[in-house]
């Protein structure tokens, strides 16, 4: 779906969005992840071997959420699913940190593989 104007303004602000994926016993697990937008998708980075690179695995489909910092009143709930998904490098996390942080090189762990996920947005709701 294309998102609409004011929701993709906010994501490309520094939104801080909770990541919610499916444990493998149907229950919830919510991340606050760094969040960009390539168009109507919706990209995050993580590291290998956590839980919601399990849970992304298993099942595609995750809800996002964050609020506008400008709008302290206003909920954005997004549902979709992951696209795309690619141990290709740094170049996400860096785009990200440069968008959070200032700083366009990231310092993971010693070691640590990136994940990267694109998420296609199926749903977009929210009250505020």
């Amino acid at each position: 779906m294309q998102l609409p104007d004011e929701i993709a303004a906010a994501l490309d602000e520094k939104v801080f969005v909770h990541l919610a994926t499916l444990n493998d016993d149907g229950s919830p697990q919510v991340s606050v992840v760094w969040a960009m937008r390539d168009g109507d998708k919706v990209l995050v980075s993580t590291a290998e071997g956590r839980v919601k690179t399990a849970n992304i695995a298993r099942d595609p489909r995750v809800a996002l959420s964050f609020t506008p910092p400008d709008q302290p009143y206003k909920n954005i709930v997004m549902q979709g699913r992951v696209t795309k998904s690619a141990a290709d490098g740094k170049w996400l996390i860096d785009a990200l940190s440069e968008k959070y942080t200032g700083n366009p090189d990231y310092q993971g762990q010693p070691g640590e593989v990136r994940v990267n996920y694109e998420i296609t947005i199926d749903s977009v709701g929210g009250w505020g």
